[in-house]
């Protein structure tokens, strides 16, 4: 019998394969991490369409097509946690992402390499506080009875401000303490792409004449320019989702106002309130926003930079 060969592209995926089997190897559990919690959970996403009930499960709830959906987009709480949700993540964007940029622009003209070291030691050390000491921190700072700030404003004859139940006041304290915590941890990646700009440019630079805001401007920011945009473009990802754990610390019904966002509307409504199917509507509606955010830029960055994640 004459032996089947296969086409001449398989056999060279499967020699490519076969060379780099060891590679493949490692790649093994990373693999099957994504599997197991990434992509099987994606099972539930179902019962965004069900009237589930915990006692017939995901397969024998009955269907009931897009109702959740339609209440999310008609209740009283879509327009507030939308917006919510969006203005909490674009005022990150804009202080989070230029934040570590400015700051490792700024560090790396630092030539004293043990101070460099020291401030660069010194801004990673907020990144491993936990959220919970976060949250306590804020209330130690700015609680109305003996918070810091209150004290001082006192002392200097001001009346005190309830920072803590002022909904105005929620998206301050939470940005500006997310920039203290990670600008430090985020500048690592700017810092690393600086030191891949050849040296040589800065030296023709500066025997041209070039002074060291023109070196910034023609060297440096082209040089670290993809870096820029490919987290950009993992930022705008992830535009409709926010640390929710910090919200539920920090906030209130004082402050839902402001701080109420969807991953906490779906969490007191899925899982405090029970209502599943309801919560993982909103949830979806969530993911696939953030999915088409993600294309959309991704497109852009490619049409008109050339830089892309794919």
């Amino acid at each position: 019998m004459a032996r089947v060969r296969g086409s001449p592209r398989a056999n060279r995926l499967a020699k490519a394969l076969f060379q780099d089997r060891y590679l493949w190897l490692l790649a093994v559990p990373a693999v099957v991490y994504y599997i197991l919690f990434h992509y099987l959970p994606m099972y539930g996403l179902l019962i965004a369409f069900k009237d589930f009930s915990p006692f017939l499960g995901i397969l024998r709830s009955p269907w009931v097509g897009f109702v959740w959906f339609e209440q999310f987009f008609t209740s009283i709480h879509f327009v507030r946690t939308v917006r919510n949700t969006l203005l909490l993540n674009f005022y990150g964007f804009f202080f989070n992402f230029t934040v570590p940029i400015i700051f490792a622009l700024l560090l790396n003209e630092v030539h004293n390499s043990l101070f460099r070291r020291w401030v660069q030691t010194i801004s990673y050390i907020p990144h491993f506080v936990s959220i919970v000491v976060v949250v306590g921190l804020i209330n130690a700072m700015f609680n109305t009875e003996n918070g810091l700030v209150n004290t001082v404003m006192g002392r200097l004859g001001m009346e005190t401000v309830p920072f803590l139940i002022l909904p105005g006041w929620f998206r301050p304290l939470y940005i500006g303490s997310d920039i203290w915590q990670h600008f430090g941890w985020r500048a690592i990646i700017y810092l690393a792409a600086l030191t891949a700009i050849d040296q040589e440019q800065y030296d023709a630079a500066w025997v041209d004449g070039a002074n060291r805001w023109q070196q910034l401007r023609f060297i440096t920011l082209p040089g670290i320019a993809p870096t820029i945009i490919i987290l950009m473009i993992l930022y705008v990802g992830q535009m409709m989702s926010v640390g929710f754990e910090k919200i539920l610390l920090m906030y209130g019904p004082g402050t839902y106002e402001t701080a109420d966002v969807i991953s906490t509307f779906v969490y007191r409504r899925g899982i405090a309130g029970g209502d599943y199917s309801f919560a993982a509507a909103a949830g979806l509606f969530n993911s696939v926003i953030n999915l088409v955010l993600i294309l959309m830029v991704n497109r852009m960055s490619r049409q008109f930079t050339g830089t892309s994640l794919w």
